[in-house]
């Protein structure tokens, strides 16, 4: 297929939906319940929600969104931080416009700039550095936010920093790794879990290969999957059809996109300039070992959190916000008590409302009502037949 629309093709997605069905209504006969797949990433969450994919699939499958969206993972500690830092004397702090409405425990950095802190949205880290190079009187922060899609760009960056001896650019290091977070989920006695959809845009920079644990440790499918309705339906297609013939292989669906040992030269910044951190916080997940990573000692020059003395402290969600909940999958976005009431977009409680790869924004965004239920429960039986 050559273009988007063909992606979009309802014939083919009725095709696919009908074979959907016929497999998960088996599956479900033998196992007595629902068959449980997670969809990792928040890319994958915001298509579901917007093309209406989670109305058109039978009870007898179950989707449960993860905690593939890295703004949405960041507890309110780190937020403190970037406000910290943006608050000092002389300081330009550098952003993502999904991050900038982050709420922090006191503020976000949103609330932090109509205080009177230099805080500027922008759209790549090499941004931030052209910022740098015209104000040498300033300390320029950026805020490196992201899993390893967004890590080779910023470690590029880094480089640039170094080579054109622009001293006065620091990052302060927020990117986070995939499978140790996958892992953690797996670990998580809470959840159950049949399968998983492997994230496409990660896979683009680490391949299909470091997923290979969650087949042969946790005998799960992996399917990596793009970001279009087909996509998606071809990839939920393919994990039951695993599942069904009783095997656990990692497969990958993007293959138009995602190389299978990954993007050499990406993977070569990430490892010069990165190492992993020994523990990292998430929300929702706490603190995982090896899951985050910061500078070397060989770019230590450019770290935000030695040249500002960052001092990050645990702190918990309002009790009111189950974002943990829904980052782990044991609720639905709708389930939580403050969504659509007291958390909107516009006066955003939790983070999962706040980026438009949370589940709660896109959820809330697109709504469960788009799809008459009555109509859908009529095609799904028309597909049965």
């Amino acid at each position: 297929m050559k273009y988007v629309d063909e992606f979009r093709d309802p014939h083919k997605a009725k095709v696919l939906l009908g074979n959907i069905i016929e497999i998960a209504d088996a599956l479900a006969d033998n196992q007595q319940r629902p068959t449980y797949i997670m969809e990792v990433c928040g890319g994958h969450t915001h298509s579901i929600f917007r093309y209406g994919i989670e109305n058109m699939l039978p009870p007898s499958i179950e989707l449960i969104h993860g905690p593939g969206c890295p703004v949405c993972v960041l507890p309110r500690g780190r937020v403190d931080d970037c406000v910290a830092i943006a608050e000092q004397d002389n300081v330009i702090f550098t952003t993502f416009g999904d991050a900038i409405r982050v709420p922090g425990s006191k503020k976000s950095l949103l609330e932090a700039k109509a205080d009177g802190a230099d805080v500027r949205m922008v759209y790549s880290p090499l941004d931030a550095l052209s910022i740098a190079k015209k104000n040498p009187d300033k300390e320029v922060v950026f805020f490196g936010l992201g899993f390893e899609t967004t890590m080779p760009s910023t470690a590029l960056t880094v480089l640039q920093a170094e080579a054109k001896g622009i001293a006065n650019f620091s990052l302060f290091c927020n990117h986070i790794t995939i499978i140790p977070t996958i892992k953690a989920v797996l670990d998580s006695p809470d959840l159950q879990l049949d399968g998983f959809l492997g994230p496409g845009h990660v896979s683009m920079v680490i391949g299909n290969q470091p997923y290979s644990f969650i087949a042969e440790q946790y005998h799960r499918p992996v399917v990596v999957a793009g970001f279009e309705p087909l996509d998606i339906l071809q990839s939920l297609w393919m994990v039951l059809k695993q599942l069904q013939a009783g095997e656990a292989r990692v497969e990958n669906q993007y293959n138009r996109i995602v190389p299978e040992h990954g993007n050499r030269m990406a993977l070569e910044a990430i490892s010069k300039v990165f190492e992993l951190r020994q523990f990292f916080e998430w929300r929702g997940l706490g603190s995982i070992d090896h899951s985050g990573v910061q500078l070397n000692k060989q770019y230590s020059a450019y770290d935000a959190e030695k040249k500002f003395s960052t001092q990050t402290v645990t702190i918990a969600d309002p009790e009111s916000c189950q974002c943990g909940e829904v980052l782990k999958g044991a609720i639905k976005p709708w389930q939580c008590k403050v969504f659509g009431k007291a958390c909107t977009p516009e006066t955003p409680v939790g983070a999962l409302m706040v980026s438009s790869e949370g589940a709660c924004a896109a959820y809330y965004l697109y709504g469960g009502d788009r799809i008459d239920a009555v109509q859908m429960e009529d095609d799904i039986e028309e597909l049965r037949v």
